[in-house]
C-alpha cells in the first residue's frame, strides 16, 4: 500500500520549489500531501500558489515577535495542528532554531542552490560564479542546528559555460532544484532514506556508471 506523507511547506518568496512540489503531487508522482503553507511574508507570491490550488496558508510575520524562539514555537503549534509528518523548506529565508529542529528531528528538507558543502549560506550561486568553479548543482540535505550542514539525500550537478552569467547559471540550477526536491521527499514517502551518521543512505537505488564530467572537456587524455 502506498504511503502518503503529510508535508507542511515553509516559504519566504516565490515559492517555485513549491510549485514544482505541487505539480509532482497533481500528476501522481510523489506521495505526498500538502496539509499547510506556512509564510513569513505576507507578500510571498507564494501564498498565491496556494490559494490557486485550495492548500491552507498561514501568515507569521515573523516582525511581530520578539525573539526567534517565539516566532519558530508558533510555527511548529501550527505545524502540529495540521499533523505535518515532513517539513519542507522551499525558499524559506530564515534560520531555524535548535527549539524548531528539536521539533522535527531529520524531518525537515531544505534546498540549497549549491554542491554541499561548498558555498553554504546566501548568495551561493553568485559566489560559485564568482569564485569561478567549472560545476555548480544543487543539494536537498536534513535541517540540523547548522546553516546548511545536515546530512546531504541528493545531489545535481551542473556545468559552468564561459557565457555564463551569474543569472543564467542560477536558471539552470533552480531547474534542477525542481526536480531533485520531489523526488527527495518520494525517497521519504517510500521509506528509503536511512541516516547514520552523516550519510544519507537511499536504500536500493542503482548504482551509477562511473563516467567522468570534465568541463572544459578533455581533448587529449
Amino acid at each position: 500500500m502506498r504511503k502518503i506523507v503529510d508535508i507542511g511547506i515553509l516559504v519566504s518568496g516565490s515559492g517555485s520549489n513549491f510549485q514544482s512540489i505541487i505539480d509532482q503531487i497533481e500528476q501522481g508522482n510523489l506521495d505526498a500531501s500538502i496539509k499547510v503553507v506556512v509564510s513569513n511574508n505576507p507578500d510571498a507570491y507564494a501564498l498565491e500558489r496556494a490559494k490557486k490550488h485550495n492548500i491552507p496558508a498561514v501568515v507569521i510575520d515573523h516582525n511581530n515577535f520578539n525573539d526567534r524562539n517565539e516566532f519558530d514555537q508558533e510555527m511548529i503549534d501550527v505545524l502540529n495542528s495540521y499533523s505535518v509528518e515532513l517539513v519542507i523548506m522551499a525558499g524559506f529565508m530564515r534560520i531555524l532554531t535548535p527549539l524548531f529542529i528539536k521539533a522535527f528531528p531529520m524531518r525537515i528538507m531544505n534546498i540549497h542552490p549549491a554542491i554541499l558543502p561548498s558555498f553554504q549560506g546566501i548568495h551561493a550561486q553568485e559566489r560559485a560564479f564568482d569564485y569561478g568553479v567549472k560545476f555548480s548543482g544543487c543539494s536537498v540535505h536534513f535541517a540540523d542546528e547548522g546553516v546548511d550542514t545536515g546530512p546531504v539525500i541528493i545531489q545535481s550537478v551542473v556545468p559552468v559555460y564561459n557565457d555564463d552569467t551569474a543569472e543564467t547559471l542560477q536558471q539552470r540550477i533552480l531547474r534542477e532544484e525542481h526536480r531533485i526536491f520531489p523526488q527527495a521527499i518520494q525517497f521519504y514517502a517510500e521509506g528509503k532514506l536511512e541516516i547514520i551518521g552523516r550519510k544519507v543512505i537511499v536504500k536500493d537505488h542503482k548504482r551509477i556508471d562511473e563516467t567522468p564530467l570534465h568541463n572544459p572537456p578533455l581533448t587529449k587524455f
